[in-house]
């Protein structure tokens, strides 16, 4: 059974930084591309980035490159999100799951929602 738990959100001022965790288990996590994606409120879930296979080559949106940084553990099974210089932009519940050239897991965790807020 495909599992995804993302955790690490919470409420920081602009500015601050926070680390996203995702944990896994069900599938062949070492052999597959994975993502973080949000949804902001109202708004439709959108891909923040993305890391290959290897953890060697990753891909961010334009709004969160150079403040983002995905990092992967295969051994552990687990993904990471660390996120710096917050702003408002970035409040959403953010996902994990493969990257969008993978076959669907076919299942989404909970999410883990960021709040910036002054």
């Amino acid at each position: 059974q495909v599992q995804l738990v993302e955790s690490g959100g919470g409420l920081v001022q602009p500015g601050e930084s926070l680390r996203l965790s995702c944990a896994t288990s069900g599938f062949n996590f070492a052999e597959l591309g994975m993502a973080w994606y949000r949804q902001a409120p109202g708004k439709e879930r959108v891909l923040v980035a993305q890391i290959n296979t290897r953890g060697s080559m990753t891909i961010y949106s334009g709004s969160v490159k150079g403040r983002f940084k995905i990092s992967r553990d295969n051994v552990r099974n687990r993904m990471y999100l660390q996120m710096d210089r917050l702003t408002s932009e970035d409040t959403a519940v953010y996902y994990c799951n493969v990257d969008p050239g993978e076959r669907p897991l076919g299942s989404w965790g909970r999410g883990t929602q960021v709040t910036v807020s002054s």
